[in-house]
């Protein structure tokens, strides 16, 4: 190794620059090794020279922040009162497994099995890589690791993309709690191209497709077809339908519908999806089902109780009875794209379906008032299916 005043901490292997710097004997504890050696992937002088000299000063500033953690704060004793300075000198050592438990415990409530389980899958993933750190401790090299570290697990670029959304909000979500300043090691990391429209896009089910699926759940008149068959002429997201109770449903009058709330045991995606849905065709045929069957509050007793709803499990094993009877690329989800599909052709008026669909609508004027009244949205769910399904 060689190292000159133009060149500090830089040596030469096979033509290669890289940066090497003792650890000071102070702070050993806090590293695996006694010497910190990179390539800096150069064989330019002046190029490793600027990645050396920008590699020293992050290395200074680190030791300084460890050095004054362990310390103490030398300049408290000017500080007239205890100031927010030392208030983050006293939290910012949590840890990531301490954020995520902070994380999980403050906002699970209202939440599935789900929340809790991608909170522990992406730390332990994290942790995995890097050690239980505290939450500001990761550098943006170990967050580039860990993401290529993903990626060498077979993970999908959504699914990358999905851990990153996971673990950005449990550290700054611990972050604000604490009155530490925004993480951004884990924030802007580049994932790679999104998937191709033609991959990405969900499907909707075609007319011929959705008949049959629905002649086939009247067949089969159990609770799994009930609940596809109601989101089949309802549109409803499958979270929203195994969440039902029965008095979510009002069938003894001129329009019957199912009016979608948020329960305890099921949350909605977002405000706009509070909404009344008319019931028709095979939706209003399964709810009289459901409602009869039911000996418990619950329309969805095997996907549902007051512990939560099983979503999750309720997706895999209807996605599996529907797969065989639908176009490939369509799954429970794409009734959802179907309705929509189906109310345009049938002219509806776009505002009225975001109103039945629980989709963002746009415009402050939106926001006013209560609404479509219910005999409107009835008569453009009607147009939906033929005469004999209406009743």
């Amino acid at each position: 190794m060689w190292v000159t005043k133009d060149a500090p901490f830089l040596y030469i292997k096979r033509g290669v620059y890289y940066f090497s710097r003792r650890i000071p004997e102070d702070l050993k504890g806090h590293y695996k090794s006694t010497r910190i050696a990179i390539s800096l992937r150069t064989k330019s002088k002046k190029v490793a020279r600027a990645r050396a000299l920008s590699l020293a000063a992050k290395l200074d500033e680190d030791w300084l922040t460890l050095r004054w953690k362990s310390t103490g704060n030398p300049l408290q004793r000017f500080l007239h009162q205890r100031s927010s300075v030392e208030v983050v000198a006293q939290c910012d050592r949590i840890t990531l497994t301490e954020a995520k438990e902070l994380y999980v415990g403050t906002k699970k409530e209202g939440r599935s099995a789900t929340f809790t389980q991608a909170a522990e899958r992406c730390t332990e993933y994290l942790i995995g890589c890097h050690g239980d750190k505290p939450v500001d401790a990761y550098t943006r090299d170990e967050v580039n690791r860990f993401r290529d570290a993903l990626f060498q697990r077979g993970l999908s670029k959504a699914s990358v993309k999905r851990t990153f959304n996971t673990v950005r909000a449990i550290v700054n979500f611990a972050a604000r709690e604490n009155g530490l300043p925004e993480i951004k090691a884990f924030s802007g990391v580049f994932i790679g191209d999104e998937d191709s429209v033609q991959t990405a896009r969900r499907t909707s089910i075609p007319a011929n497709a959705l008949a049959a699926v629905q002649r086939s759940c009247r067949e089969l008149n159990d609770e799994p077809r009930w609940l596809v068959a109601l989101i089949s002429d309802t549109g409803m997201r499958l979270s929203e339908a195994v969440g039902l109770v029965g008095e979510d449903v009002v069938l003894n009058c001129e329009h019957p519908h199912v009016v979608v709330r948020a329960h305890p045991w099921r949350r909605l995606k977002t405000k706009g999806s509070e909404r009344v849905i008319p019931l028709v065709g095979a939706a209003l045929w399964a709810a009289r089902k459901a409602c009869e069957a039911a000996e418990r509050p619950f329309l969805f007793p095997r996907y549902c109780g007051p512990e939560g709803n099983k979503a999750n499990s309720a997706s895999g094993a209807l996605n599996k009875w529907l797969s065989p009877r639908v176009p490939k690329g369509c799954v429970v989800h794409s009734f959802r794209h179907s309705l929509r599909d189906r109310l345009r052709a049938v002219e509806c008026p776009p505002d009225i379906i975001d109103r039945i669909g629980g989709w963002a609508v746009s415009g402050i004027g939106e926001s006013y008032g209560d609404g479509y009244p219910l005999p409107v949205t009835s008569k453009w769910m009607r147009k939906l299916v033929s005469v004999e399904d209406r009743e």
